[in-house]
């Protein structure tokens, strides 16, 4: 039988929907995934997994966290082989998983915190793609997931500076 991995990835939205944390946590359940990926999360929303690692809540943002809040969270059964640093331990992670079919990165990054008009955007972007060129330098394949704060499909999202 030829097991597939599956890895998913959400972007919660602080729990502005924090009456439906149940449903959030069964509809997470129900996705069954290898590797969940979330961003814009409350250690509210715990999953069930063996591992999570997760970047630690901004203290000096400039929209107030909870205490419970983080950017990001990487959620897996598969063992933690290593933590890499990244641009900003408050907005990225990345990992090394042991799975079945080989070592895994998964970076997991929130792309402009402020949005993709804010003036740190660029900076901030720039400081992502130098993560990935030193994380893809080791041969291992990566996974990116997160959210990305841009779009092809809508007039919100979408900037030239994203294409």
């Amino acid at each position: 039988m030829n097991k597939r991995m599956k890895i998913a990835t959400w972007n919660v939205e602080r729990l502005k929907h924090i009456k439906e944390l149940t449903k959030l946590t069964e509809t997470c359940k129900q996705v069954s995934a290898d590797i969940f990926v979330l961003t814009e999360t409350d250690a509210m929303l715990n999953l069930d997994y063996k591992f999570c690692v997760q970047t630690p809540t901004p203290i000096d943002a400039a929209v107030p966290y909870r205490s419970t809040e983080n950017r990001v969270a990487i959620y897996t059964n598969y063992e933690i082989e290593r933590k890499y640093d990244t641009f900003d331990e408050h907005t990225a992670v990345c990992v090394e998983l042991r799975t079945d079919y080989g070592n895994l990165l998964i970076y997991g990054v929130v792309m402009g915190i402020y949005g993709n008009r804010h003036k740190n955007y660029m900076t901030d972007l720039q400081r992502i793609f130098l993560d990935v060129d030193l994380l893809m330098a080791n041969g291992k394949p990566l996974c990116i997931c997160g959210d990305f704060n841009c779009s092809f499909a809508d007039n919100y999202y979408y900037t030239k500076a994203d294409q």
